[in-house]
């Protein structure tokens, strides 16, 4: 006779079975589909990645392009004074002082922006004033000065604001050069030209404007005062002479320097 306990048992077992592989079966299933929603995130993390990609990719190639096309342009570009200065003045000032080459032949270096005000710490609307019309005429942001010494006499101390300046190099400066030259200096009221002793013995000239308003750049409305401001020319001449005819060929309204006995005499 078979025993009851182990048909009991041999019964429990297979349920047992039954039930470890049913469950073996729903992890597998779940498993599946866990794997199936990873890839399934992973392929959509990819494209979006790839699209990503070219986007950035097409945005990266148009700025490539569009500096490269603004390069170009820039380079393209030259102010008209600077192609007078290389086809016409460059040859002339070889022949009259005989450069043996095209890199001792003296050119502008830089032009310096000088506004003074007396009263910029007590008043700083007016040297927020002055800096805005320094700016609009140099075409470039001007920066503010300050005293470098205690002057008692004008109640001044190391530090306090005195004024404002601007450096324009480049084509900028060519630029101005060219609207000083042929507009603002003509505009002066009683201009008969600028004095040929200016000259600091170095190539460099100094000279100053009475009103900034004989620059088209400033509306006479908005102004609040009139106010001078000094112009240096920096150059790269060795001599004043030098200096002063790279500066005539320009067309630079300078007096013309009074010819000495010696001279005449040995012209004629």
């Amino acid at each position: 006779m078979v025993d009851e306990k182990t048909v009991k048992e041999k019964t429990v077992t297979k349920e047992q079975i039954k039930k470890v592989s049913a469950k073996k079966s729903v992890t597998k299933k779940a498993d599946i589909k866990t794997t199936a929603k990873t890839t399934a995130k992973d392929i959509s993390v990819e494209k979006n990645a790839k699209t990503d990609s070219k986007v950035q990719d097409k945005k990266t190639e148009t700025a490539k392009k569009t500096a490269t096309k603004q390069e170009s342009k820039s380079e393209k570009y030259q102010p008209s004074y600077r192609q007078f200065y290389d086809s016409k003045i460059i040859p002339s000032l070889m022949k009259k002082f005989n450069y043996s080459s095209v890199m001792e032949v003296p050119k502008l270096k830089k032009i310096t922006l000088n506004m003074g005000i007396g009263d910029a710490k007590l008043n700083p609307k007016a040297l927020e004033s002055a800096v805005k019309e320094l700016t609009v005429i140099a075409g470039q942001k001007a920066v503010i000065t300050l005293a470098k010494k205690d002057v008692s006499n004008f109640k001044i101390r190391r530090g306090f604001p005195v004024g404002c300046t601007v450096n324009i190099r480049g084509k900028r400066m060519y630029e101005f050069f060219e609207r000083l030259n042929s507009i603002a200096l003509p505009r002066t009221r009683d201009f008969t030209g600028l004095s040929f002793k200016s000259f600091d013995k170095r190539g460099n000239y100094n000279f100053g404007v009475k009103e900034q308003i004989v620059f088209t750049e400033i509306d006479y409305d908005k102004i609040n005062a009139i106010r001078g401001l000094d112009i240096a020319i920096s150059t790269s001449a060795k001599t004043d002479k030098e200096a002063y005819a790279l500066l005539k060929e320009f067309g630079f309204p300078l007096r013309e320097k009074p010819v000495k006995k010696n001279e005449s005499a040995e012209a004629a």
